[in-house]
């Protein structure tokens, strides 16, 4: 009695689904936001608006001092990166409503 083909059969037929199914439930399980998360991403992004003005403020008050000094951005201020923050507000200010 050969048991390779039987072994071989119950591998592909019961253990090789089993294994993609205890993936893909830990990649759905694992696959969402936590509330921890939003928050620390809430306060990442308010931080990284306080230091994107503070930035323009440390530029401005550098070139009123050196006229000949050029800020490192392209373009500070931008409208395409406005518009951007302001769809991340828009998004952030859904959530909160959703939540309350």
């Amino acid at each position: 009695m050969e048991f390779e083909p039987v072994i071989a059969i119950i591998a592909i037929f019961i253990g090789l689904p089993w294994v993609i199914l205890h993936y893909v439930t830990k990649w759905k399980t694992n696959a969402s936001i936590t509330t921890d998360d939003e928050v620390l991403l809430e306060e990442l992004y308010n931080l990284a608006k306080r230091l994107d003005d503070r930035m323009d403020t440390v530029e401005r008050l550098v070139a009123s001092d050196n006229p000949e000094f050029r800020p490192a951005r392209i373009m500070h201020d931008s409208e395409k990166d406005n518009q951007q923050l302001r769809e991340l507000e828009e998004l952030i200010a859904e959530k909160k409503g959703a939540m309350k």
